[in-house]
Order: structure tokens, then sequence, then C-alpha cells
């Protein structure tokens, strides 16, 4: 036994793994179209014979659909019809809208999308860098229409410096695709610096052109990058996803491809401020070293070492000298502490005070009077002479 939700998701899953259901284009008429708060639309495709229920996300509405639906309105639906489980119904969620007769257009550009994405054409590896500031601008479009003015005024008004070089080309019409690719190969041989295709909107039959394989190919193949820039914002053609860069409109492009002057102006001053600051820091730098040697040679220049030395010579000589005249100072102190010393014991300046000095006629000094006898020769000196005379008599001191 089943639940009605596992019964819904068990038919739910068939229809996922139905083949043709996951991918189909169907054609119907128009009918109970409302377009929704939320960006989504509802409606109801139907013929002579029945009715699917339809819905197309917002989501994809942006890329899917760039006309105004409406009651009556005959279109093809391209999509996946699965379950819608909560009303237990089945109906078609939509991924693109056309009108119909346009199906077989749709179905050669998914075709070939698929193709060239499995090629890796479409990989982000082979994307080449635009150059920051190009100097002559290759333009592959028609040399009459409103997007080479838009290019060129743009190109004009950002940078009057560069060099628009126009390539035309049909971008629309029989034999289109082949005057693209030559113009393509005409930039690449006169050799310009970044290469700008498109024109501007119009319907997927004006646009097919740069839908076709030969100008994918010729697009990845070119060795100079491309800036893609075909129909309006909400159209994307095969050569949108080959090209180096993908601009909205043709105007983009042209903003995409170059920078403005005085923004380049103001780099070059800033660019120049910087070269100066740091070549006169180079300048600097190597004036000092340059000074620093010099003075290192004439510092090891003999007659400098000669110099040194000489100047090493006379200051050991002033110090020898300040040394033997410290030594001479203090021996002279010394010598007058110990002068000093000997002029305060010196018999002969006792003498000055009245003092003599005594000695016996052979020189002994008489330093007692009891070793003096009455008669006995006596010699006394003073500071200014000499006495001689005879003792007379002796009075010796009473000892206490």
């Amino acid at each position: 036994m089943y639940s009605v939700s596992q019964a819904t998701l068990y038919i739910k899953n068939l229809f996922t793994r139905d083949a043709v259901l996951a991918r189909i284009v169907v054609e119907g008429e128009v009918s109970n179209c409302k377009y929704h708060s939320s960006g989504h639309i509802y409606f109801t495709l139907k013929d002579a014979g029945a009715q699917l229920k339809c819905v197309m996300f917002a989501s994809a509405r942006l890329k899917g659909l760039d006309f105004q639906m409406g009651e009556g309105a005959k279109v093809q639906v391209l999509g996946r019809i699965s379950v819608y489980e909560r009303d237990g119904s089945y109906q078609m969620y939509a991924d693109r809208i056309v009108m119909a007769g346009l199906g077989e257009l749709y179905e050669r550009y998914e075709r070939l999308k698929k193709q060239l994405s499995e090629e890796g054409l479409f990989d982000r590896e082979h994307k080449k860098p635009i150059p920051m500031y190009p100097k002559r601008i290759g333009i592959v479009t028609a040399e009459t229409g409103a997007a080479l003015q838009d290019i060129c005024n743009i190109l004009h008004r950002r940078n009057p410096y560069v060099q628009p070089i126009l390539s035309p080309a049909q971008v629309q019409g029989e034999g289109a695709a082949d005057t693209i690719v030559r113009a393509i190969h005409r930039l690449e041989r006169i050799g310009v610096d970044v290469i700008i295709v498109g024109r501007g909107g119009g319907s997927i039959e004006d646009l097919w052109a740069f839908n076709e394989e030969k100008v994918a190919r010729a697009v990845y193949a070119c060795a100079i990058p491309i800036i893609s820039c075909v129909g309006h914002e909400t159209d994307t053609t095969i050569i949108d996803y080959v090209s180096d860069l993908r601009a909205p409109t043709p105007s983009a492009a042209a903003e995409l491809a170059v920078r403005e002057a005085e923004e380049l102006s103001g780099r070059l001053v800033d660019y120049h401020s910087e070269l100066l600051g740091a070549m006169l820091d180079a300048i600097a730098r190597k004036r000092d070293a340059l000074q620093y040697t010099e003075r290192l040679l004439w510092s090891l220049r003999p007659t400098a070492r000669l110099e040194r030395r000489k100047e090493q010579r006379d200051a050991l000589q002033k110090a020898l000298v300040s040394a033997m005249e410290a030594n001479l100072a203090r021996a002279r102190h010394r010598l007058e502490l110990c002068a000093a010393r000997l002029d305060g014991v010196s018999p002969a300046k006792k003498l000055s005070n009245g003092y003599g000095y005594i000695s016996d006629a052979a020189g002994h000094a008489i330093t007692e009077a009891s070793k003096v006898k009455p008669g006995d020769e006596v010699r006394i000196f003073l500071r200014d002479g000499e006495l001689k005379t005879e003792v007379k008599e002796i009075g010796l001191y009473d000892e206490q």
C-alpha cells in the first residue's frame, strides 16, 4: 500500500527519469497568463485537443523571455515537464519562451552551446587578459550602425589618445558570419591591442550571426583579446561565452576597453613622484657611500698613517711630560715635607734661637754637666761662630 505522497513521488520520479520530458519544446496558444508580483509567470498552453499548465520563475524570466507575453499569443516553450506534488498535477517549467517559429533556432543555439562548452571553448583558463593601457582598439561592427558611433564616442570621451580602427562587417542577414570572421582576421593582421566585436539590440534572428559556429571559433582562435557586446544586456549569444570579456552593450565595451585619460595622467604623476623619490633616495645613499669610501681612502693613505703616528707620538710625549711633571711635583712636595720636618729638628735652627752646642776639645758632644771637671777646655758652637773656653766652676741640679 502507498500513501498519497508516496504515490505522487513515484509518479514524479517517472517524469524525472524520462529524457524527453527533461528537455522538451512545446508549441501552443497562451491562455490564463498571469504576471505575479514575485516575478513568476503562470499560464496555460493549449491547442485544439489539450492544455498544459506552465510556470516560468523570475530567475528564468531574466534571460528566457524578451517580449510581453499575452493572451492568445502562439509561442514555443523550452523547458521540462514534472509533477507538482502539492496539487497532484503535472506542469511545465519554462526556461525559455519565444514566439512560434523561433524554437528551431533556440534548439540550434542550445546544441552548439553544449558542444562548444564540452570542447572547452568557454573555459576560464583560455581567457586572455584585457590590456590596461591599449593604444589601438579594433572594432568589428556595421559601418553605419549606431553601435559604432556609441563605441567611438565613449572611446574619445574617456581617452582621446587611443586610436579606434574599424574593420567593417555585416552584422545580420545572409553571409554576415563570414564577414565577421574576415573582419577579425583583418585586425589580427593589422595588429591592435584589443578588439571589440558586437552590434546593437535586435531579435534572435537579427543576432543570429553571432551564434554561428564559425564566428565562435574565430573569436576563440584570435590571438588578440576580444570583448563581445551583442545586443542588449539581456541578450546572450554564443560568442559572449567564447570571448575574453563580455560587455552588456557596445557603450559598456568601450568603457571596459580603455581607462580614462585623467586617471592615466594621475597615475603617471604618481609614478613620476614615486620614481623621483626613489631616484633621489638612491642618489643620497650612493653619495653617502661615496663619501664614506673617500674618507676611508683618505685615512688609508701613507701620509695619513704618518700623521696618525705623529699624533700618537705627540700624545705619548705629552702624556710622558705630564707624568714626569706630576711625579716631580709629588717628589717636590715630599721633599718640602721632609725639609719641614728636618728644619723642625735642625740644630742650626735651635742655635738661632739662643741655644748652643757644647763639645770637649776633641769634638765629642757634652750633654751632662757631670761629665766635665773644672779646668776642662770646652768648645761652644753658636749660630754665628764658636767659643773656646775653660770651665771654672760646675753646678749640678739636685735630682728629685
